[in-house]
């Protein structure tokens, strides 16, 4: 079995403790973060998170899709989605 992934709360203490901080100083950090890379990605289309990856800002073509239940097409309108493309420093990072 899998480990279970680490919550935001222990993901928060981590930090702290690894800078010696406070978590509040960390967690208002975090809820920053996100406040300008949700901004950024609307307003420019990407955020890059160095060493991560990128938020990326794509559109999907209309398409044919099938009714899971009855299996006849439906179609699904084009539309826009935010995309996470890691970075290769952290492929490499984790892969190896």
């Amino acid at each position: 079995m899998a480990a279970k992934p680490m919550t935001k709360a222990q993901l928060i203490a981590t930090i702290a403790d690894a800078l010696g901080t406070t978590k509040k100083v960390v967690s208002d950090f975090f809820e920053t973060m996100s406040l300008i890379a949700y901004r950024e990605t609307k307003k420019t289309g990407q955020f890059v998170v160095p060493g991560f990856g990128k938020l990326v800002k794509a559109q999907r073509k209309a398409r044919t899709g099938r009714n899971p239940a009855t299996g006849e097409p439906i179609k699904i309108k084009a539309k826009t989605v935010v995309k996470f493309r890691v970075a290769k420093a952290c492929k490499d990072a984790v892969l190896s």
